[in-house]
């Protein structure tokens, strides 16, 4: 797993990454320079990986993105938590025993007025909803978007998650990701 210089590719991603697809994670490396993915955007180079994907794989798109990220990560392209713009995001999440209903309406009862999270002013907030998620998304001034979505586990169970993302730099990832822990925590 070591590589270049800039590698920060985690094991536990290559690993997982191995056992669903059957190629070692140095067969990918090969796959994805002998396509000159080191050169190339991340659109590609998620088609390179989906490309290569055994044709038995359960959900072979989101198994491309893991290996596309892994690999720009390998190569320096880009570090643990950034996206493929540059920007950096972190994610949190919680399972409530309660419907998605219950876990949004308890987000909202208790952080649905609050004005700032860490000194930025909150903006632009809106609900929406699909068959698979609910979701409550806002603007953090200064600091990026926000979105809250309610996914069902099961008829009595709910995953909370947070999606925080446009945060400007590396250093930012951890402080936020333990300030929304702290929120989830209360709930």
């Amino acid at each position: 797993m070591s590589g270049t210089s800039g590698n920060q590719t985690r094991a536990t991603s290559t690993q997982a990454n191995e056992r669903a697809t059957g190629r070692s994670w140095g067969e990918w490396i090969e796959h994805f320079e002998s396509h000159g993915a080191q050169k190339l955007g991340h659109p590609e180079i998620a088609k390179l990986a989906l490309s290569a994907m055994p044709a038995t794989l359960e959900n072979p798109e989101w198994w491309a993105q893991g290996t596309a990220i892994a690999f720009e990560q390998h190569a320096g392209l880009r570090v643990p938590g950034q996206s493929s713009t540059g920007d950096f995001r972190v994610s949190v999440s919680r399972t409530l025993p309660v419907d998605r209903d219950a876990a949004l309406e308890a987000w909202s009862e208790r952080f649905g007025n609050t004005e700032s999270h860490q000194d930025h002013a909150v903006e632009n907030v809106r609900e929406s909803r699909t068959e698979k998620r609910s979701f409550i998304r806002f603007s953090l001034v200064g600091a990026g978007k926000v979105e809250v979505a309610a996914s069902p586990k099961d008829a009595a169970k709910t995953s909370l998650a947070i999606n925080h993302t446009g945060l400007e730099s590396a250093g930012l990832v951890e402080d936020w990701r333990a300030y929304w822990k702290a929120l989830l925590t209360e709930l």
